[in-house]
């Protein structure tokens, strides 16, 4: 907090995810989960609740 006081800090957001090789990362391990799930009916990244 202390940092937003001062006249010569800008803050940004993350935004390392939005680079084509991150997307296509995301997009392929999006279509791997699907047809994972799709043949065995659960996949690797899965999350359960408790």
């Amino acid at each position: 907090m202390r940092l937003l006081t001062f006249p010569n800090v800008l803050i940004t957001s993350h935004q390392a995810f939005f680079t084509q090789e991150a997307l296509e990362n995301i997009a392929r391990t999006t279509l791997d989960s699907l047809d994972e799930f799709a043949r065995e009916g659960r996949c690797r990244h899965q999350i359960s609740s408790p």
